[in-house]
């Protein structure tokens, strides 16, 4: 085998490495843009829903952005791993090399992966310490997990209530099925709210993708998170903790709205209760 053939397969499966990780990311692509739902998943959706918080963005930012780590490292391993096959196999060395050790390589292949998780890790911390810091919120939004059900309370504004999910002959026209609740949580757009979570019984948790939150809901137990929807609309989640037969049936809503529709909401929520008093309806810093 010439040197020119042995180049000619190098290249052959270099170029096969790449090909394949362009689909990769022209599928990642695709998905991104094709995530159109609303706050819920959609048939033959193959990434996130379509982020409605600024946690949500990063989780996105991130999660592509890794995405494409992990394609150069596939595509340069692959390109290592077809050079060593066509010029270190028997039949291009009959007689093999003596050598076992090469200190610039060795330094290479401990530094290199070194440096990739230095890339990764230094934007994953920024982003966790992003999603744990509460500060400056508009109101808080306590959150209760039972078999199978949600409790929540609105302690700025005298509110509490129990969230199921609707039963099939409840569901409206628009109602998406085992998703849908008889009580949504109703948020202002642009609101930093405070989320409290415990539980009553077993570990729960608490997520809505479209918001980029899933916070587990323990018994003993205060977690903290908060959420900002930067735009109207209503977005779904469920439990994401394994806790009991009826997991799969304590679905979460999350309606986002403009700020006079949540005064008018928790005014007619707070008569409708007959917890009317002197509470005042917080106001979304600008």
């Amino acid at each position: 085998m010439t040197n020119a053939d042995s180049w000619g397969r190098v290249a052959a499966a270099v170029f096969r490495a790449a090909k394949a990780s362009a689909g990769a990311l022209l599928i990642l692509g695709f998905s991104s843009g094709a995530a159109l739902s609303d706050g819920q998943p959609q048939p033959w959706q193959m990434t996130f829903q379509a982020a409605a918080s600024p946690v949500m963005e990063r989780i996105t930012s991130l999660h592509n952005y890794i995405t494409v780590v992990m394609i150069l490292v596939v595509v340069l391993v692959m390109a290592l791993l077809a050079i060593v096959m066509v010029r270190f196999n028997a039949k291009a060395n009959p007689k093999p090399q003596t050598f076992s050790h090469n200190t610039v390589l060795e330094v290479a292949w401990t530094a290199i992966p070194v440096l990739i998780l230095l890339v990764i890790a230094v934007p994953s911390f920024k982003l966790l310490y992003f999603m744990d810091r509460t500060s400056d919120a508009d109101f808080t939004l306590k959150v209760t997990g039972h078999q199978w059900y949600w409790s929540y309370e609105y302690p700025d504004h005298n509110l509490s209530f129990d969230s199921f999910m609707k039963d099939a002959s409840a569901l409206e026209p628009n109602d998406p099925r085992l998703l849908a609740v008889d009580n949504e949580v109703v948020i202002p757009v642009g609101a930093t709210v405070r989320v409290v979570m415990t539980s009553q019984d077993v570990i729960h948790a608490w997520a809505v993708p479209a918001l980029g939150v899933k916070t587990d809901s323990m018994p003993g137990r205060l977690n903290e998170t908060w959420i900002r929807a930067d735009r109207a609309g209503t977005f779904y989640g469920q439990c994401s903790e394994l806790c009991g037969v009826n997991h799969g049936f304590m679905p979460i809503a999350v309606r986002a709205v403009s700020a006079e529709e949540f005064k008018g909401w928790v005014q007619k929520t707070q008569a409708r209760l007959g917890t009317a008093g002197t509470t005042e309806v917080a106001s979304v810093k600008p």
